[in-house]
């Protein structure tokens, strides 16, 4: 179950059930800070209120999730290499499905970096500079957010466009198996021997080859290839959780 590009709010109000319906369009190309609603419910309505909308399997799945190793216990692991790093790029302007009209290479066509992803990204790759987590590849989709937050963090990438997403907004379950394909391969390669493979990318593509949906943006999950063509997820990082590691 993937995200929608629109989310529904039920809420009652004089006994009557009203729908509201948000759209979430445009891109704004200048960074801005993230603003607050100050819309309030008026004191006089005492009418209950619906329950907040059903996440999805794969947003339950990635609340659920519990560590396997953290701290200076995944510190260890991750210094002795062996691992894939799958890291969702950091926080966008507005997040909306741009895969329609994105083109590849023009960045004017797709969501981009906010200040405070920009920052995150600087956070991530200071978190493993300090902490010397040793890595060899950094693999990035073509998206430049996806790039961007590679350079920023780690100040190299290589471009694959099987990490891009396919040109739908609602996918089918071919797409699916699609993007299952394409990433599974990534997260079970096995490392050169003492570093660490670090893949930049999106939601989808983890949550078609995990089940997971990795929320919110900048989220990393530390994957162990076991050289069988299978492996486990061992711990998910926020942003600035990878300074603390230290």
């Amino acid at each position: 179950m993937f995200k929608q590009l629109q989310s529904k709010y039920y809420v009652f109000v004089g006994g009557y059930l009203l729908t509201a319906v948000l759209g979430l369009t445009g891109c704004d190309s200048t960074p801005s800070e993230p603003t607050s609603d100050s819309t309030k419910t008026p004191e006089t309505t005492a009418q209950p209120v619906a329950s907040e909308e059903k996440i999805s399997a794969g947003e339950q799945a990635n609340a659920d999730f519990q560590d396997k190793l953290s701290g200076q216990a995944l510190l260890n692991a991750l210094k002795q290499g062996g691992h894939v790093i799958y890291l969702r790029h950091t926080q966008t302007e507005k997040d909306y499905a741009d895969q329609l009209e994105a083109v590849m290479g023009d960045c004017s066509t797709q969501r981009m970096l906010s200040e405070i992803g920009w920052k995150q990204a600087r956070t991530i790759g200071e978190g493993f500079r300090k902490s010397a987590i040793p890595f060899d590849k950094v693999i990035s989709s073509q998206y430049c957010r996806a790039w961007q937050t590679a350079d920023l963090a780690f100040g190299k990438y290589e471009k694959n466009a099987d990490l891009n997403f396919p040109k739908a907004e609602d996918y089918t379950p071919e797409q699916t198996a699609q993007m299952k394909a394409q990433l599974t391969p990534m997260l079970t390669t096995v490392p050169t021997t003492g570093t660490n493979t670090i893949i930049v990318g999106h939601d989808d593509l983890f949550e078609a080859a995990t089940g997971i949906y990795p929320d919110p943006q900048g989220m990393a999950y530390v994957v162990k290839p076991d050289g069988k063509g299978g492996f486990e997820l061992i711990a998910n990082m926020l942003p600035e959780e990878w300074e603390k590691l230290e």
